[in-house]
């Protein structure tokens, strides 16, 4: 059965801006399905802001075609040793809404152990490069609501030159994640994410678009000091 993993990882100056243009992820890596290396980003900063891009901190999201290939490569390729360095989760799927090339979505989908299990939730954008103002102006509220939500565990956004974008958030439950999309929670100006969502309907701002909800399976690292985001996770 594949795997996903999404990793966070901070790198020097030099190798974090080499990976913009030559991801260290060998595409013909063995098990390797598909990788996306991106830069990572605050959720709902100023455009213009430092937190806006933190070149030095890379998110990797990646599938493998099972658990066994994704251990061998942390433990035998420099690069995942670097990895293995940093934070990860081990995710099986769940959801897809809309459709992205590159992963391929496995048919067999895994359900939560129970109502208050926690979710991951990823989503992954090929913008319309003419698009990308009117994105912004839609997008930030929704990054902010998501940034701020009392069910969110971790979130951040994450961007790769020059069109693709995307978002990764833990959730404590799914119950909370599906009433921050439908407009339905106690947040402030609830509806930021439902109102986004029309506007994407009617005039897109993606080639591509999708988003992927998983269940996260272990956890290892740290990131920005913590560990354990999830809570009743087992540990790799």
């Amino acid at each position: 059965m594949s795997i996903f993993t999404y990793h966070l990882v901070r790198l020097p100056y030099h190798l974090a801006l080499k990976g913009l243009f030559a991801s260290p992820i060998h595409k013909k890596t063995k098990g390797l399905i598909h990788s996306e290396y991106m830069t990572a980003m605050t959720l709902g900063s100023s455009i213009i802001s430092r937190s806006r891009f933190l070149i030095q901190q890379v998110a990797i999201f990646a599938q493998w075609e099972n658990e066994a290939a994704f251990e061998t490569y942390l433990e035998t390729e420099k690069f995942g040793q670097t990895l293995a360095k940093g934070w990860h989760v081990c995710l099986v799927f769940m959801r897809e809404w809309g459709k992205i090339s590159g992963y391929k979505i496995p048919v067999q989908k895994a359900e939560l152990d129970n109502e208050s299990s926690p979710v991951v939730a990823v989503t992954i954008a090929r913008m319309k490069p003419l698009a990308i103002p009117r994105f912004l102006r839609w997008g930030r509220p929704v990054e902010k609501l998501v940034r701020d939500h009392s069910g969110t565990l971790l979130s951040l956004a994450s961007i790769r030159w020059p069109n693709t974008v995307s978002t990764f958030s833990i959730w404590k439950t799914e119950k909370e994640m599906t009433n921050m999309v439908h407009g339905h929670s106690a947040m402030p100006k609830a509806k930021r994410h439902a109102n986004a969502m029309k506007e994407r309907a009617r005039k897109d701002f993606h080639f591509e678009f999708t988003t992927l909800r998983f269940k996260p399976i272990s956890e290892f690292g740290f990131w920005n000091g913590k560990e354990n985001y999830i809570p009743n996770l087992k540990s790799k």
